[in-house]
């Protein structure tokens, strides 16, 4: 039978981190059903991502190199079904998704695209710039990807992993139609359970006992949340390094804590932005019906559907704002004690072991001034299968 890869390719905020968690978690067993997901760790394909399209990410690009080949090598070893997954590959140029293709061989290759409404994209993009250190303003970022000439690094970015007729061509251009699978994220308020059906069905897990376990999620904030951690930014970018900035903010104040205020204001667009979103949205649909590829859900999913309350995020009510304020403190300080007490531990640790020490040195000091000692050195040091002088 010939081998066939479902490569996976984004987008962004829809549901990938929980797939990709579902599938490392149960690699073993799926190999047992010839549905091998080639990972040694769970941030493999995203470093295989990072590698084949140069991305400076923090550093971690230095560790990514050789990753891609490295996968591709891993696919190439199995058989049956392979499958390689992660976003950021959406955002790949003709050129990368080209030699990604190449690199598989002579396989049945399968484009998968899991794909959300611009309703919710566009705000969460905004977002995700927020939680990674920006001070951008909402308006500002609506206005830099509105822009028709996509210029600088966030329009750039926003529109390559997101505008998916574009994205489905730079990928498969090469594929006929039946090999393109769009995966639609349902409305709010679907059974939480239709998106990872529907990643069952296009990925062949139905019917599978596999471990799910609880979703993998990326968590979004309120308007108030939000607003919080931009100030947080500009306050603080030129003095919490990234490498403290990761674990405090992102994860402390905005994954642990903010995020589980649920009850502010969501994220919206304003109704200006609303028509522009929805006009584009409709001549997509329109675009990817005439070119006939599998759908799994409804392309109408993608469209934008009705205004909804809008809050806007550059001018928060600052009572809701300083609530979530007295919450982020209120998690400094639980975690400022927890540090303090793991501190005082490990202190009485080292202490405790720098007075072992000296008792020991002590100790040996006297038994090699007399000749007794030393010969009762060298008969436990022997005992111990040790040739060092060290006791």
């Amino acid at each position: 039978m010939r081998k066939r890869v479902l490569l996976h390719v984004g987008t962004p905020k829809t549901g990938t981190s929980h797939l990709q968690d579902v599938l490392f978690r149960n690699r073993r067993r799926l190999a047992l059903h010839g549905i091998h997901y080639p990972a040694h760790r769970f941030d493999a394909h995203f470093l295989a991502a990072l590698d084949l399209m140069r991305l400076p990410w923090g550093g971690l690009e230095h560790e990514a190199v050789g990753a891609w080949d490295a996968l591709a090598a891993r696919v190439s070893r199995t058989s049956g079904t392979a499958v390689v997954s992660h976003e950021i590959l959406a955002a790949a140029s003709r050129a990368q998704a080209a030699r990604a293709v190449e690199s598989f061989g002579d396989a049945e290759l399968h484009l998968v695209l899991s794909v959300r409404d611009l309703a919710r994209q566009i705000p969460a993009e905004w977002q995700e710039n927020v939680k990674h250190r920006s001070v951008v303003s909402y308006a500002r970022f609506l206005e830099m990807i509105r822009d028709p000439h996509r210029k600088g690094r966030i329009a750039s970015w926003f529109w390559s992993v997101q505008e998916i007729p574009d994205i489905i061509a730079r990928w498969a251009s090469d594929l006929p139609p039946e090999r393109v699978h769009l995966v639609t994220v349902p409305p709010a308020g679907s059974d939480p359970d239709l998106l990872w059906r529907r990643f069952a069905e296009t990925f062949g897990l139905d019917g599978l006992d596999l471990e799910i376990g609880t979703e993998r999620v990326n968590p979004s904030l309120g308007v108030p949340e939000t607003a919080l951690i931009r100030r947080i930014n500009r306050a603080a970018n030129q003095v919490v390094p990234p490498a403290d900035y990761r674990p405090l903010v992102r994860e402390l104040l905005v994954h642990q804590t903010l995020a589980q205020r649920t009850s502010s204001p969501r994220l919206a667009l304003p109704p200006d932005v609303h028509d522009w979103a929805d006009d584009l949205a409709q001549a997509w649909v329109t675009e990817l019906r005439e070119r006939g590829y599998h759908v799994v859900g409804d392309l109408d999913e993608l469209l934008v559907g009705p205004q909804a309350a809008y809050a806007d995020p550059d001018r928060p009510r600052e009572r809701q704002v300083s609530a979530a304020a007295v919450d982020a403190i209120r998690a400094l300080l639980v975690e400022n004690a927890r540090l303090r007490r793991d501190q005082a531990r490990l202190e009485g640790e080292l202490h405790a072991a720098r007075s072992a020490v000296g008792w020991r040195g002590k100790v040996v000091g006297r038994l090699e001034a007399s000749g007794a000692g030393r010969r009762a050195l060298v008969l436990y040091r022997r005992a111990r299968g040790r040739s060092s002088r060290s006791a």
